[in-house]
């Protein structure tokens, strides 16, 4: 029985062996024609240098819009007075009374802040940036009104929600007025939204540009390797096999493209970073462009490393399938 049991022990050992060496064989053949493929990129520098070039060129542009959209936004979400409703309330609404209103939109879900302006300190403002004091101190009483600034919440500042809020405001019995820039408003909006549109459409075209760039490029190794490819198929080499050396010249176009992309976006930034400067000093503004953080910048690897490897996979499973032995 020993020797039974002694044997079925060796067996076992011998396949976890085979195991081991078929994946180990398979690391080791992914590795070599990875190495493989970056060497044939080296050989050909100048070429190679152009293609990649090309590709982070190609990615730069949409990446650097997409950042421009992304700090307007920001901007735009600190322009708190572009949603803002003034409401103006009647005059015999006592100063308790007023309070209340003001206890009463806190509880609102969705306005943000509530301020409000005693009319005798709306009158001192204008009288302040009017210039006209001489001539407000012969008024004999003060024409100007309470006022509540009201700030929607950030879910309620779009221009459809603002305008429902201003309706359901102006129904408070202590308001005799409301008011809201809608205008201005919307056409913010809408600036922001062909801006995002206009990026994901150049988006959409430069990434097609660079799976057709990397495919025409992996469609010319494959012609000038096609006696070698010939060869491999005769001696029984798998499909898999043949594949596997133009796929990874596709992983290294995109992994090389992409890290020209991301350079090429901070060097863009920190170019116009002096121009955005001064021209927010003119506001008496401070602003700071929000460059690629650490996940923004694996994103873009990503999304050049997949269109490099669909590039390849749809040049390869075209031509390499043409190309047999006679």
């Amino acid at each position: 029985m020993s020797i039974l049991f002694k044997g079925r022990s060796k067996g076992a050992s011998d396949t976890r062996v085979g195991y081991l060496q078929m994946l180990s064989a398979f690391f080791i053949s992914h590795l070599r024609q990875a190495l493989g493929s970056l060497g044939e990129l080296w050989r050909q520098p100048a070429a190679s240098l152009m293609t990649i070039a090309v590709l982070g060129l190609s990615i730069t542009l949409p990446s650097t819009l997409y950042i421009l959209v992304k700090n307007t936004e920001k901007i735009s979400a600190g322009w708190d007075q572009a949603s803002e409703i003034s409401l103006f309330l009647k005059e015999d609404t006592s100063a308790a009374r007023a309070q209340q209103l003001i206890a009463r939109l806190n509880t609102w879900p969705e306005i943000d802040a509530v301020t409000f302006i005693p009319s005798d300190d709306a009158l001192k403002e204008f009288q302040h940036l009017s210039g006209l004091g001489d001539a407000i101190a012969y008024l004999e009483s003060n024409p100007l009104p309470d006022v509540v600034l009201v700030s929607p919440s950030e879910k309620h500042a779009s221009p459809t929600a603002a305008g429902i809020l201003l309706e359901k405001l102006k129904d408070q019995r202590e308001v005799d007025i409301g008011k809201l820039d809608i205008e201005w408003l919307e056409r913010l909006y809408a600036l922001l939204d062909i801006a995002r549109e206009l990026v994901s459409l150049i988006g959409v075209l430069l990434f097609v540009s660079v799976v057709l760039i990397i495919g025409n490029t992996i469609r010319l190794n494959i012609l000038s390797k096609r006696d070698e490819i010939i060869v491999m198929k005769l001696v029984g080499a798998t499909d898999a096999f043949i594949h596997r050396p133009f796929m990874y010249t596709g992983f290294w176009y995109g992994l090389l493209g992409g890290l020209i992309a991301w350079f090429a976006v901070i060097l863009i930034l920190w170019w116009m970073d002096s121009s955005i400067q001064a021209f927010a000093s003119l506001y008496q503004k401070e602003f700071n462009i929000t460059g690629l953080s650490g996940n923004a910048l694996l994103l873009m690897l990503g999304l050049s490393i997949l269109l490099g490897l669909v590039g390849s996979m749809i040049s390869v499973q075209r031509h390499v399938r043409d190309i047999e032995p006679q």
